[in-house]
C-alpha cells in the first residue's frame, strides 16, 4: 500500500526511461488496432506532425536560452511560442474530429460543433497549462457530452461549499490525471488544482492530490484504460518531446 505525503511528488511519476516504456506500450496497443487514414498515430508518416517535431526542437533551444537569461520578455516569448506549438499539434491530430483548440481571453469554455462550425475548446488567457487542462476534459468526455456546452458540467466559482468542493474534486480526478501525464510528457512540472482558494471550511482532509496521483499511476501501469483520444495525444507528446530528445 502506498503512503503519500499531503502533496505527492508528481515529478517522480514519469522518468525519461518510464516515458519511453509508456510510449512503447502505447505503440503496441495501436499496432493491433485498424485505424483510419485520418488517425495520426505515426508521426513519421505525417508531414504536419514532422513540422511540429522541428518546431519543438527549436523551442528546446529557446528554452535553454530562457533558463540562462530569464528576462520576462524572453519567458513570455517562449510561453507564447510553446502554446502556439501545442495548438498546432492538437489541431493537426484531431482535425478529422471537427474540433479546434483556440486561445481565450477570459475563462475557459467548450462550444460544441454547430451550424457547420467545428467544436471549439477555448482555454483560459492563452496559458499553456490551461490548454492542457481543457484538452484533458475533452479527452475524458464521451461523444454525448461533446455535443453539450462545457461538456454538460456544472461549475460553481471559487468559494464553493464543502459539498460543492467534494463534487468538483470527484469529477476532476481523471481530467487532472490526464493533464498530469500530458504535462510531464512535455517535460514540465505539474501540481493539482483544487480551484478553491477562498474556501471557508477546513480543506486539510481532502484526498484529492493523492487520488489524482493514484489515477496517474493506474494510467501508466495500464495505458489500455486511457481514453482513446488521450492515447493519441499522449503518444504524440511522448514521441515528439521525449523519444527524440533523450
Amino acid at each position: 500500500m502506498n503512503v503519500f505525503n499531503d502533496k505527492p511528488d508528481f515529478s517522480n511519476l514519469l522518468s525519461p526511461l518510464e516515458a519511453k516504456i509508456l510510449l512503447q506500450r502505447l505503440t503496441t496497443l495501436t499496432s493491433s488496432v485498424n485505424t483510419s487514414s485520418t488517425d495520426s498515430w505515426n508521426l513519421n508518416n505525417n508531414q504536419c506532425l514532422e513540422d511540429v517535431k522541428s518546431e519543438w526542437q527549436r523551442l528546446e533551444r529557446l528554452a535553454a536560452i530562457k533558463s540562462l537569461d530569464g528576462t520576462p520578455s524572453l519567458v513570455n516569448k517562449y510561453e507564447q511560442a510553446a502554446t502556439d506549438w501545442l495548438i498546432q499539434l492538437f489541431n493537426n491530430l484531431f482535425a478529422h474530429q471537427n474540433v479546434t483548440l483556440v486561445r481565450g481571453q477570459g475563462e475557459p469554455e467548450y462550444f460544441p460543433a454547430q451550424n457547420k462550425e467545428p467544436a471549439k475548446i477555448e482555454f483560459a488567457h492563452g496559458f499553456f497549462a490551461s490548454a492542457l487542462h481543457e484538452m484533458s476534459h475533452w479527452c475524458v468526455a464521451g461523444e454525448a457530452r461533446r455535443r453539450l456546452a462545457d461538456f454538460g458540467y456544472w461549475y460553481a466559482p471559487d468559494g464553493r461549499t464543502a459539498a460543492q468542493q467534494q463534487a468538483f474534486e470527484r469529477v476532476e480526478i481523471k481530467p487532472q490525471a490526464l493533464e498530469c501525464l500530458f504535462t510531464l510528457a512535455c517535460e514540465r512540472s505539474f501540481e493539482v488544482s483544487q480551484d478553491n482558494l477562498f474556501a471557508d471550511f477546513d480543506t486539510s482532509n481532502s484526498t484529492f492530490a493523492n487520488d489524482v496521483y493514484r489515477q496517474v499511476q493506474q494510467y501508466i501501469a495500464k495505458p489500455n484504460i486511457l481514453p482513446r483520444d488521450a492515447k493519441t495525444l499522449l503518444h504524440a507528446l511522448l514521441s515528439v518531446c521525449i523519444a527524440d530528445s533523450k
